[in-house]
């Protein structure tokens, strides 16, 4: 293929894939195309993850790697979170790098190869602009990431949650929907494509349509969305903030079986003194009432959650009531993190007292657990139907998921024959794992 070559490494979270595949798709537009091989690159761009210490050091580490190998003739562009929050310091940290683009402005990809292509520039090109929210002027492009038969659509971008450990709202600004047209337009592409699980992802899903003047608009979404994309067997929910899953939503989720009965509350505590420090909701009353409605609504919901152990001021009593809710509750799926201290968010004069060793051990401890009852739920299934959407095969078996089973952070399961891939398949549970199934093909 003819013109010039990109090479693009996006790091981070599925938000941060359909960022990295719209800038793919503006310089494809703009007459580049893109390589699998960075030495066949003659532009590399990487798009940063700058959410907490562990994302930030692999961030610096492949911008590093590739400065150091890159040839005269190649241009390195960091983009994204990293850029975003750090600005001109990551070129400083990084010798090699040519151009910084922030993720508020990803959209300007195209002008920052070109600035590079046409100049040469002895000094890095620095597209940083003062932009107070993620820019709304997405050049027309698909904001989807396709990943075989499933793909993320992005709804939101950005969050007005004040949470004390997060450096999202600094990182991209507040919270701004996507017009309602446009995402159903975008549906409906993807439904033409041959796409049979849509995975609706924004910082919180939930918090949909505030800023446009919709009160439940997540509902309203997927409400207009049922009747846009009837070929899109799935449709998944990443992420909802406590408090804000509504009787509507729930209502809308049991009675509509395209939209899937898993939901994923990132909760990041149980006690209420560690709640509050962070600035999440506290009411634990709330989040047990919304829990057993979701259940007697969907007896099947799979829910997830994720917490943080480790905050600042966590004793081993709080610790010891976070693992009696998740005795208690027995979540399908478990995330846990230990607490990352993070300069600039209003966490930061709480320091980061709690020993990491000790953070550690905690993480585990609540993993160990979690895995036990995992490893319970699972076993439950064991002799049931589960339709499956297959994602890979080799060596005579297929890689499924299932409603239960979100792409990258939740399990599999391992079907014993190899099936046609992007399928839905009926499968019968012929064993359970901690994470994953194994199950044989059945006639549906």
């Amino acid at each position: 293929m003819s013109g010039p070559s990109f090479h693009l490494i996006t790091l981070g979270c599925a938000k941060n894939t359909v960022d990295a595949e719209s800038m793919a798709r503006l310089l494809e537009r703009g007459g580049y195309h893109a390589v699998g091989d960075p030495d066949q690159a003659q532009y590399l761009i990487v798009n940063t993850c700058g959410f907490i210490a562990a994302a930030r050091q692999e961030s610096l580490e492949t911008l590093r790697q590739l400065a150091q190998n890159k040839r005269p003739d190649q241009r390195l562009i960091a983009a994204g979170c990293l850029t975003q929050r750090y600005g001109q310091e990551i070129a400083r940290q990084v010798p090699g790098i040519d151009g910084l683009l922030g993720t508020r402005r990803w959209m300007d990809i195209l002008r920052v190869v070109e600035a590079l292509r046409k100049n040469g520039h002895p000094e890095p090109i620095y597209h940083l602009p003062p932009a107070p929210q993620v820019g709304g002027d997405e050049r027309g492009v698909l904001r989807a990431a396709i990943q075989g038969a499933s793909a993320y659509l992005k709804i939101a971008d950005g969050c007005r949650r004040p949470c004390a450990f997060c450096a999202i709202p600094s990182i991209k600004g507040p919270a701004v929907s996507r017009p309602l047209e446009r995402i159903l337009e975008e549906a409906r592409l993807l439904q033409e494509m041959g796409v049979r699980e849509i995975i609706l992802i924004a910082q919180d899903t939930t918090d949909y349509g505030h800023d446009l003047g919709m009160r439940d608009g997540l509902v309203a979404l997927l409400e207009a969305l049922l009747g846009e994309v009837p070929k899109v067997e799935w449709i998944r929910l990443l992420y909802a903030y406590p408090g804000a899953v509504s009787r509507k939503l729930i209502d809308l989720m049991a009675r509509e079986p395209q939209v899937l009965p898993y939901l994923d509350i990132p909760l990041q505590h149980a006690h209420p003194d560690i709640l509050k420090a962070m600035r999440r909701p506290a009411n634990m009353d709330w989040v047990r009432r919304t829990i057993e409605r979701l259940r007697e609504a969907m007896p099947e919901a799979a829910l997830r959650t994720t917490f943080i152990v480790g905050y600042p001021g966590e004793s081993e009593e709080h610790f010891e009531a976070l693992l009696d809710f998740v005795r208690q509750i027995r979540f399908d799926r478990v995330g846990v993190f230990t607490y990352s201290f993070e300069p600039g968010t209003s966490s930061e004069p709480l320091g980061d007292p709690i020993p990491q060793g000790l953070k550690e051990q905690r993480r585990d401890r609540l993993m160990r657990l979690q895995q036990a009852i995992s490893l319970e739920i699972n076993q439950r299934f064991v002799g049931r139907t589960l339709r499956v959407l297959v994602e890979g095969c080799g060596d005579g078996l297929s890689f499924a998921r299932s409603y239960r089973d979100a792409p990258e952070i939740d399990g599999l399961v391992i079907v014993e024959e190899e099936l046609p891939v992007g399928q839905m398949v009926c499968v019968r549970v012929s064993g359970a794992l901690p994470y994953d199934l194994t199950a044989v093909p059945v006639e549906a």
